[in-house]
């Protein structure tokens, strides 16, 4: 009988424990998802402050105005990378900012982390091709010759990815055509440009270009 006291108390004091250790459990399982709660609510009132901050700097008439309004878009969306590093949209919203600012490398070097592994894996289809077609125009603004090769290979990944539907995106087009032009790819540069205006009939980057290579 007294064994089987021990016995029973053995596995009251065993229950308990497990009763207890899955309580304090939960309770760390529930604190730890409040953390993250308002961690990503605060990620995202520092990007929705950034992307007003863009927009107001890109309406304003002010060159000083707009500059600074970029600088403080920088600023909300380190905030929001300091809480998320990985969050692609917001390494995108301050390559955005950078480059209104004239810091076309930064924005390049902003775009590269927002478009490389593994910040890339949450980036949809549409935002990543529109990613790819800003790195290839500022990489032909920083240097055409040096990084044409690169801003090709971004333009022809962004054309796989809107696919062949009307979203097809007719600047992708039009900067390709600039691309194949300084290599001197001609019948690929006037391919480029023709796409680019049967997409978008009124394009005059996309005129121009035909008129200079003469079609």
């Amino acid at each position: 009988m007294g064994t089987d006291m021990v016995l029973q108390l053995g596995l009251l004091i065993f229950s308990l424990g497990i009763f207890f250790a899955l309580q304090n459990f939960s309770k760390q399982a529930l604190t730890k998802l409040r953390t993250k709660n308002r961690s990503t609510a605060e990620c995202h009132r520092h990007f929705v402050q950034a992307a007003q901050l863009l927009a107001k700097s890109r309406s304003s008439r002010n060159k000083t105005t707009s500059l600074n309004l970029a600088k403080s878009a920088v600023v909300e969306a380190d905030k929001a990378l300091s809480i998320e590093p990985k969050n692609p949209a917001a390494h995108i919203l301050k390559a955005l900012a950078q480059d209104l600012m004239g810091h076309k490398s930064s924005a390049i070097r902003s775009l590269d982390i927002a478009l490389s592994p593994p910040a890339l894996k949450s980036l949809p289809e549409r935002e990543r091709a529109d990613a790819l077609i800003k790195r290839a125009e500022l990489q032909i603004a920083v240097n055409r010759k040096r990084r044409v090769d690169s801003a090709v290979a971004d333009l022809v990944e962004a054309v796989r990815l809107y696919g062949d539907n009307t979203n097809r995106n007719s600047k992708a087009f039009c900067l390709l055509g600039q691309c194949y032009e300084t290599k001197g790819l001609r019948e690929e540069a006037k391919n480029a440009f023709a796409e680019a205006l049967r997409i978008e009939p009124g394009s005059v980057v996309a005129r121009d270009g035909l008129n200079r290579l003469g079609s």
